[in-house]
């Protein structure tokens, strides 16, 4: 007979997914019967690799942007070694998949995708969260086919009063040409360039920008050097236009996507889900050393922010 290991109210399952510094593991709540994924992440690694307040942040703002279109966390336990954070479960795979094994895709599903896309980030931003590495490997499908943004890794949350972020990061493909520019940006502008990037790879099944030698790629980002295919239909390919728009100051932004006439072709804008009140007083709660054995639920506060 085999012993069913189990965390909290979750009984944990098969390995789903390991990364450098965690495990994600499938779980169900025996309460519910709900089916979740459980990130496992060692303590110790953690605090020996300076991450906690990357983690504190992460879970900062997973709490924060609580949305259809993002994958939402549940909650987080803690013991003495390991670190538990529970994520809503998606089954449909990377979007980025998805454009491997079918190339590029139709107009229609292209639209209907960024259109979730452009609702997510923008739902973000609304709440100061800026995700800082949007590309299709961080767009997960769940069963029905709706796009759920995840990895909030990379993510800023910028104290009141910080209006430019100074960290370059991302992933060089998708990043705006400001943020290499090492003199500040608009996290909120530098996300819809990205947005861009992403629409231009969903129907061309191809990046924009994609040169071995780094020093080339950045070049042409900054100058926005890139054409698009026949295929795009002209309302597209004039939206991509002034997405890639290496001037961030007269970038469009998500507003002015949502008017475009392209965009709104059988766009049906989500319905949020219920308010919730989302408590964020409890500050590094999950890292204090908790009981021995205990499992312990925690919400998180983050005060220093990266950016």
């Amino acid at each position: 007979m085999v012993a069913v290991r189990k965390v909290g109210k979750y009984e944990v399952g098969r390995t789903i997914g390991e990364g450098t510094f965690a495990k994600v593991k499938f779980a169900q709540n025996t309460e519910t019967g709900e089916s979740v994924a459980m990130k496992v992440l060692d303590r110790s690694t953690i605090i020996k690799h300076k991450m906690t307040d990357q983690i504190k942040r992460e879970i900062s703002i997973m709490k924060l942007v609580r949305h259809p279109y993002v994958v939402r966390l549940h909650e987080v336990l803690a013991s003495r070694t390991k670190i538990y954070i529970i994520l809503e479960f998606i089954t449909g795979g990377e979007l980025f998949d998805k454009i491997v094994h079918h190339g590029r895709l139709s107009e229609n599903e292209s639209r209907s995708y960024f259109q979730q896309l452009i609702d997510g980030v923008d739902y973000c931003h609304s709440k100061g969260v800026y995700h800082r590495d949007l590309k299709p490997e961080n767009l997960l499908l769940d069963s029905q086919g709706n796009l759920k943004i995840s990895d909030f890794g990379l993510s800023a949350l910028p104290a009141p009063g910080v209006s430019l972020l100074k960290t370059t990061c991302g992933t060089p493909n998708y990043v705006a040409p400001e943020v290499l520019g090492h003199k500040g940006y608009d996290g909120a502008v530098a996300d819809v360039w990205s947005c861009g990037v992403i629409l231009y790879v969903l129907m061309a099944g191809y990046l924009p920008f994609d040169e071995l030698d780094l020093t080339t790629l950045y070049s042409k980002i900054e100058r926005a050097e890139f054409s698009c295919p026949s295929w795009f239909p002209v309302g597209a390919k004039s939206l991509i236009h002034r997405i890639l728009d290496p001037n961030p100051e007269t970038r469009i932004r998500i507003e002015q996507i949502r008017s475009d006439e392209w965009f709104r072709k059988e766009y049906i804008p989500v319905r949020l889900l219920e308010y919730e009140d989302v408590n964020l007083d409890d500050v590094n709660a999950v890292f204090d050393d908790p009981e021995v054995g205990k499992v312990s639920k925690c919400i998180f506060c983050f005060l220093n922010f990266l950016v």
